[in-house]
């Protein structure tokens, strides 16, 4: 049952073949079984899962109305609060917090009757593209544990790849939902900006920060995100928009007369050939099941890694600055006297990792008087030519496509020394934050090279995220007719049939 989809396991719950209580018992099992080489998870809330459970079932066996997910259990990323559960975002600096409220997200997912098995790891404050940069270790790729999951989300990827939760929560600044899901063989969005709430998600940068669904298959993502998309009014930025019908786009799959856009600029060199094989592949796939294929140009992209790592880091550097040892948290040199800035840098010093140190550093020198007008100002004005790239692009193609990442998933410790390296695993996912359209990543294959995963990049404009969960759908079916059974079969079983 584990290894069947969120949807799957909907129906069997709906006709009474499977309680939630027992389900979410086969994948707390599973991840007892299977977690310690993963590390997946920071917290099980077991306890808390099972009540979920146990009342999802006592409301079936009443015959009230349920959501289509009802009962599924799903793996939530660490950076959104969950009231009285601990909350990290993968830092020392926030451990042992338990929120005293719920974010919209998770909110929604309770209202939705969805059950959360616990929180998963992340890089620290979701700054990272491996899960190397958590405070509490790395989390190990399902398909080769030597290898990284992507990040920052690689927890709640790999929970999935790992058969530990058929449904997962991630966040997407630079591309930490769609480049974990390239990485590991599943399925990852990243909504348009504003399509799902952001309060009670702790702060990265917060023009470019979003949560969205994460699972195995692209139906099992729609059904996901419109259980947590809406406006919400505890949201400045959220859309006051009707949510977009992503779950009948997945379930027709239609791409007939569609126009597919190939990015030019994010198909050029650098990319592994095992990637650029299976997006060939891919795109040679996507024409015979009716789409018309079609290359773009978006020449400002080529900007879009420099100018993000100067708005993120800016906004970083402002947005940790709340942590300060004062009203939560960690607090480190409280003892003799200590003035409170004393105790401020100490703890910081402690709590911070060094890439979070790092980008603090970038974006507060960015920032500074004298340097605003060079770095921060210029880097939001290439934001804007990339915004113009995209509006000219979509209209000559209904989406935008590429490779997810350049690579297949690295060995951990391979790129931990060299961040420029780290950094360019972004390079194809990166400009759709910047503009805040939708993207979204599904498997294409697996490498020649290496036999990992390989992802394929789906991006489409602000509220139409509908159109990618089309492109995905179809692309999806046509690959599992070619394979014959999904990716997810080939991954290693850890430890036994899962």
């Amino acid at each position: 049952m584990i290894r069947s989809s969120a949807s799957e396991m909907a129906s069997a719950l709906a006709q009474g073949e499977i309680t939630s209580l027992a389900l979410t018992q086969l994948h707390l099992d599973r991840i007892a079984s299977v977690d310690k080489d993963v590390h997946a998870f920071l917290h099980i809330d077991t306890e808390g899962a099972l009540a979920q459970a146990s009342a999802v079932d006592a409301k079936r066996a009443k015959g009230e109305k349920l959501s289509p997910l009802a009962g599924v259990p799903l793996a939530l990323k660490d950076v959104l609060a969950q009231k009285g559960v601990p909350t990290t975002c993968g830092s020392k600096i926030l451990e042992g917090w338990r929120p005293p409220y719920d974010s919209t997200v998770v909110a929604k997912l309770k209202k939705n009757d969805i059950v959360i098995l616990g929180k998963t790891n992340m890089d620290e404050f979701a700054m990272g593209s491996s899960t190397e940069n958590s405070a509490y270790g790395p989390t190990h790729n399902p398909w080769d544990l030597s290898r990284i999951p992507g990040g920052s989300g690689g927890g709640s990827a790999a929970s999935l790849a790992a058969f530990e939760a058929p449904l997962a929560i991630g966040t997407d600044t630079g591309g930490s939902i769609r480049q974990p899901a390239a990485v590991t063989g599943t399925v990852g969005v990243k909504p348009t900006y504003g399509g799902v709430s952001r309060y009670g998600l702790v702060a990265f940068s917060s023009s470019l920060d979003q949560a969205g669904p994460c699972a195995r298959t692209v139906l099992d993502t729609a059904l996901l995100y419109e259980a947590i998309a809406g406006h919400d009014a505890k949201d400045a930025t959220s859309i006051n928009a009707p949510v977009p019908q992503v779950v009948a786009a997945a379930k027709s799959g239609d791409v007939k007369g569609m126009k597919i856009g190939v990015v030019k600029e994010l198909n050029g060199d650098g990319y592994q050939p095992g990637v650029r094989a299976r997006f060939e592949e891919s795109l040679e796939l996507l024409a015979k099941a009716g789409a018309e294929i079609v290359e773009v140009s978006c020449p400002n992209f080529e900007y879009a890694l420099a100018a993000y790592y100067l708005i993120a880091p800016s906004e970083c550097s402002s947005n940790l600055a709340r942590f300060d040892a004062m009203r939560y948290g960690l607090r480190v040199g409280d003892v003799n006297g200590a003035s409170a800035e004393e105790v401020m840098n100490l703890t910081r010093e402690v709590g911070f990792g060094r890439e979070v140190k790092r980008r603090i550093i970038l974006g507060t020198y960015a920032l500074s008087s004298g340097y605003y007008d060079a770095y921060y100002g210029s880097a939001q004005k290439v934001r804007t030519l990339i915004t113009q790239d995209f509006t000219a692009a979509f209209t000559k193609a209904d989406v935008l496509v590429s490779p997810t990442c350049p690579t297949t998933a690295f060995k951990i410790g391979e790129k931990s020394n060299d961040p420029l390296a780290m950094y360019l695993n972004d390079i194809a996912t990166i400009p759709v934050n910047m503009a805040g359209i939708g993207g979204m990543s599904l498997p294409s294959g697996l490498a020649d090279e290496d036999g990992l995963p390989v992802g394929f990049q789906i991006m489409s404009p602000v509220m139409k995220d509908e159109r990618m969960y089309s492109v995905g759908a179809a692309l999806e079916a046509a690959l599992l007719s070619k394979w014959g059974a999904p990716i997810l079969s080939k991954v290693p079983a850890l430890g036994g049939r899962a």
